[in-house]
């Protein structure tokens, strides 16, 4: 089953990378994997199988779940299509099929790092918590819990990484995991403390110079006809408030559509640092990050920022 799972990541490319970490560390298993036959499988199922990522691929998502269901029927315990199946429903909004799904694939395969992404991505879309559905998991399985605990890590929750973490034997891994979350958390500290000193700085006169700058930068991000009245109006508005993330967005975003990609990303990232609690334009961020990797042909960090993305936002 394993086999056919990473022979799927290396020709389909539906697999959202969470970090640069995450992919490295599996890259090898997936080129080794990618050279497998599928010779264990039926013609009918590797027909239906690879059709169904083919209309993926292309969007046509009605098609795409037929073959996958005629796969089910044909393999009803196969993890990948159930996977598969997951990650359908969940673009598709019907979260709890695809929480189903999901936790089928890991009663399966516990140990899969991409089946425990994206039960925790559904998780997230429902707004529910990991201890919902805690029983319905192998969750005695350390690999499992040491997943887990990577992926919360890596999107931001490092208090529930840390919880997960602490269920766990303590080895190399996870002593080294631990402490990347003990500097993150520090670290948020920090940007937290910062940036509430500089908050209280803002007089009122600042506040309505920097609506005023929204007010403007976001008709011309709508009307999409003067990105270079909207660099020059975003790189103003950067200069006189630059501890506010919508204008390095908006930047970034001028800069993209204006082709200069690298200049794009280097704003874009930075706008990060300035971000709080704004899941909107967090996603909004994400996107544009896509798609100036996308732009210069480097899909692993273009991947990687689609995954940071939060659906139902």
């Amino acid at each position: 089953m394993k086999k056919l799972f990473f022979l799927v990541i290396g020709i389909s490319g539906f697999f959202s990378l969470t970090t640069i970490y995450a992919q490295e560390e599996r890259e090898i298993e997936v080129e080794q994997s990618a050279e497998v036959f599928l010779e264990e499988y039926s013609d009918a199922f590797q027909e239906n199988f690879f059709e169904g990522l083919k209309q993926m691929g292309i969007r046509n998502y009605d098609r795409a779940i037929t073959y996958f269901l005629e796969c089910k029927r044909l393999q009803p315990e196969n993890t990948v299509v159930s996977f598969e199946l997951a990650k359908f429903h969940l673009y598709n909004k019907q979260f709890e099929v695809a929480q189903e799904y999901a936790i089928e694939a890991l009663q399966g395969e516990p140990e899969n790092y991409w089946y425990a992404e994206i039960l925790i991505n559904i998780v997230e879309a429902r707004k529910s918590v990991l201890e919902d559905i805690k029983d319905e998991l192998p969750f005695n399985n350390s690999e499992l819990k040491s997943n887990i605990a990577e992926i919360y890590f890596l999107k931001g929750d490092y208090v529930t990484a840390k919880s997960i973490l602490k269920e766990l034997k303590s080895t190399k891994s996870t002593e080294r995991l631990e402490q990347r979350i003990k500097d993150s958390l520090e670290l948020q500290k920090e940007k937290i403390s910062s940036k509430a000193v500089l908050s209280k700085k803002v007089s009122n006169e600042d506040l309505n110079g920097v609506e005023e700058y929204k007010s403007k930068i976001n008709e011309l991000l709508i009307a999409n006809l003067d990105t270079v009245k909207l660099l020059s109006t975003s790189e103003e508005a950067m200069e006189n408030f630059p501890s506010q993330p919508f204008f390095y967005y908006a930047n970034g975003t001028a800069l993209n559509r204006l082709q200069k990609y690298n200049d794009a990303i280097e704003i874009l990232e930075t706008s990060l640092d300035y971000l709080i609690d704004d899941i909107v334009l967090e996603n909004k961020i994400y996107k544009e990050l896509a798609n100036a990797y996308t732009a210069i042909n480097n899909t692993i960090k273009a991947n990687m920022y689609l995954s940071r993305i939060k659906p139902g936002f």
